[in-house]
């Protein structure tokens, strides 16, 4: 059985490195349109990232252990709500996005308005790296290694930002704005939530409020931020085997 491992906003298939070398199963991991390669021009916002992905499983065959990490997780928990797929589990680690309550960090929400977001990311991309100004210089105060800073940075083109705008443009003003009406009571597939708490964006409650909505499993990393698969991919892997060995076989 093939894990499937999709990451966010703005990283690369690298990010799972760590945790795929560690699992002793077979993975992939998927890269989604415009980070770190080309974005056709029919992919417009969300859905059609979700329905991309959905195509993405289907072309795997058989049952999936789906895990996504930020952009990542919003798609895999609209795949599994919205979308039939060969999926046998899931996990998301930004639940909170999807909370009737929860409302866009403010880079978010400078990205969902123009000319502003265009902008930003043009000051993003001629940032020199170590400067302070680049993306991976910003989030390795999230806990991004400096490596994967520089790869992140390295990857961000013009087709990048452009991938960027077109998601958080799409995803106003939360998940649970229309997403949420196909996500309403328990989850057709077993799930988890992974919370890390030392993520200075985290929100627990708004996550657990979630978990509990879909009948998911809840395990909060504690100590542990946004980049959880970088910072302690041994965690990271215990607690991800802790919820697939006690899925029905």
């Amino acid at each position: 059985m093939t894990v499937a491992f999709v990451h966010g906003v703005p990283e690369t298939p690298t990010l799972w490195n760590g945790i795929r070398s560690r699992i002793e199963r077979p993975s992939v991991a998927l890269r989604l349109p415009g980070f770190g390669g080309p974005r056709p021009a029919h992919l417009r916002g969300k859905e059609d990232y979700a329905a991309w992905l959905a195509d993405e499983l289907r072309a795997i065959g058989g049952p999936v252990d789906l895990v996504g990490h930020d952009w990542g997780a919003h798609l895999t928990m609209r795949v599994v709500s919205a979308y039939d797929v060969p999926v046998r589990s899931w996990v998301s680690d930004v639940a909170h996005g999807w909370h009737p309550d929860y409302r866009w960090h403010d880079a978010a929400t400078l990205w969902q308005t123009a000319p502003d977001g265009e902008e930003s990311l043009a000051s993003l991309r001629a940032a020199r790296p170590g400067s302070g100004g680049t993306f991976g210089d910003i989030l390795q105060s999230r806990g991004m290694s400096a490596e994967f800073a520089k790869e992140v940075d390295g990857a961000h083109d013009e087709e990048m930002s452009a991938a960027v705008l077109t998601l958080y443009r799409s995803a106003w003003p939360n998940f649970d704005a229309d997403w949420g009406k196909d996500f309403t009571g328990p989850a057709k597939a077993p799930g988890l939530i992974l919370a890390p708490s030392g993520d200075p964006m985290a929100n627990l409650s708004q996550d657990q409020d979630i978990a509990e909505r879909l009948g998911a499993h809840f395990t909060e990393l504690e100590g542990l931020t946004h980049y959880w698969m970088l910072q302690d991919p041994d965690r990271g892997v215990r607690a991800l085997r802790d919820f697939w060995d006690a899925l029905p076989v």
